[in-house]
C-alpha cells in the first residue's frame, strides 16, 4: 500500500513518522512514532519514542520556514520566532472615534500627545501599555494602562476592522503603529482607563490639539513589568 501526498508539480511527500495524542480530563501528551510502509498492507506504527524538544523545533522549522536574521533597532525591545515587542517615545499623533453615543465625535480627527507605550506582537495580536517615563524601560520597568478606548484589560487592542500586517517582524512595526492609530476607537473594553477626575473624555478633551505633553499623572500604573508582559504574562 503506497501512501503519500503530491502538491502542485514538484513536491512529493511520503509517510513515515506518525502523532499520537493521549489526553485525559486534565492532562494530554505526545507519542511519536515511525510509520512502517507495506506494500499489501495498511502502514504499521513503531514503537512509541518520547517528543524532543530537537524534533519539535525541526517540525516547527519545516512547518513556518526558517526566519531570515534581523538588524534590531533600538527600539526593539524583544523578538521571537512569531513574537516582537518595541516601544515609542511620546509624541502627537491625529486619532479617530466612532461612537453611536454621539460623546465623543468631537474629538474625532483631532491631534493629540500621546504617552511613551510598549508595543507588544505575538501571532496576530497586538497588546498595548503605556510608560511613566519617556525613556527606553527595562525588565523591571512597571507598566501602565495604555488610556485607549479598544483595549481590554489585559492590554490586548480589540482590532476589528484594523489594518494589520500579517507578520511579526521588524518591517511590520510602522505598520502596526499606523494601523492602531488609523482605525476608529468605538467602545471602552474596560471600566478605568485614566485617573483623570473627567474620566476618558475628559482626559482627551483636555489634550486635544495640544502641544503640551502627556500628563502621565493621569496614567493608572500597574504591578506588571515589562518582563512580564513580554512573557505574555499578566503580573
Amino acid at each position: 500500500m503506497q501512501v503519500h501526498v503530491s502538491i502542485g508539480e514538484n513536491h512529493h511527500f511520503e509517510l513515515s513518522q506518525a502523532l499520537l495524542i493521549y489526553k485525559s480530563q486534565s492532562q494530554s501528551f505526545v507519542t511519536r512514532h515511525e510509520v512502517t510502509l507495506q506494500k499489501d498492507a495498511p502502514p504499521s506504527l513503531g514503537p512509541a519514542q518520547p517528543l524532543t524538544l530537537s524534533f519539535v523545533e525541526s517540525l516547527v522549522r519545516s512547518l513556518y520556514g526558517t526566519s531570515n536574521a534581523e538588524v534590531l533597532p533600538e527600539n526593539v525591545l524583544a523578538k521571537g520566532d512569531r513574537m516582537i515587542a518595541w516601544w515609542t517615545p511620546a509624541c502627537r499623533r491625529q486619532m479617530f472615534y466612532e461612537s453611536p453615543a454621539g460623546d465623543v465625535s468631537a474629538l474625532n480627527g483631532r491631534t493629540f500627545p500621546q504617552p511613551s507605550l510598549v508595543w507588544r506582537v505575538e501571532n496576530g495580536d497586538l497588546k498595548i501599555r503605556a510608560l511613566a517615563e519617556n525613556k527606553r524601560p527595562k525588565p523591571d520597568t512597571k507598566l501602565a494602562v495604555a488610556p485607549f478606548w479598544n483595549i481590554s484589560d489585559d492590554g490586548r487592542v480589540c482590532t476589528g476592522s484594523m489594518r494589520r500586517p500579517d507578520s511579526a517582524a521588524v518591517a511590520s512595526i510602522a505598520e502596526w503603529e499606523r494601523g492602531f492609530y488609523e482605525s476608529a476607537f468605538t467602545h471602552a473594553n474596560v471600566g478605568r482607563l485614566t485617573r483623570h477626575s473627567g474620566g476618558f473624555e475628559g482626559l482627551w478633551t483636555e489634550l486635544g490639539d495640544k502641544r503640551k505633553s502627556f500628563p502621565v499623572t493621569m496614567l493608572i500604573r500597574l504591578p506588571q513589568t515589562l518582563a512580564q508582559f513580554v512573557r505574555g504574562e499578566r503580573s
